[in-house]
């Protein structure tokens, strides 16, 4: 009878590195393809319209007038405004660094229609050409 000699086998050792390289790659692939949905702080009832638009991506988004059921104003990204002068300087501040300025005025359904004229007016002032409302599509029957 013939015996061999076994060699002892060293434990396998796990790669650490290929781990973590492996790991990053996967957060890398899951952040570029998961969407991001944006929601405004600012909870609105908006009025419903048939004809309502999908906003998509554009180069130079519109800067967005948010009036809420009370009347209070919000300017560009939810910032508060106080009163309709506030709004009028800050309009005129951004109608001066971009001369083809596009707002849209976000209204709840609720919002005085007082609310809604002045800042078409402060618009109009500011010279302002392009000013559009945002509304929802209105609810398809049978769904």
């Amino acid at each position: 009878m013939r015996f061999s000699v076994r060699k002892r086998r060293t434990a396998p050792a796990v790669i650490i590195v290929a781990l973590i390289d492996v790991l990053v790659v996967l957060l890398i692939f899951l952040m570029v393809t998961t969407t991001f949905k944006q929601q405004p702080t600012l909870k609105l009832a908006l009025p419903e319209s048939s004809a309502a638009q999908k906003s998509g991506s554009e180069e130079h988004p519109p800067v967005e007038v948010s009036i809420d059921a009370g009347g209070l104003y919000r300017f560009g990204k939810l910032q508060p405004v106080r009163t309709p002068d506030q709004l009028r300087t800050q309009l005129l501040e951004q109608a001066a660094k971009e001369p083809d300025l596009k707002v849209t005025i976000r209204a709840d359904k609720k919002a005085p229609w007082e609310s809604i004229v002045k800042v078409m007016d402060i618009a109009r002032e500011a010279k302002i050409k392009t000013l559009s409302a945002v509304t929802k599509e209105t609810a398809k029957p049978g769904n």
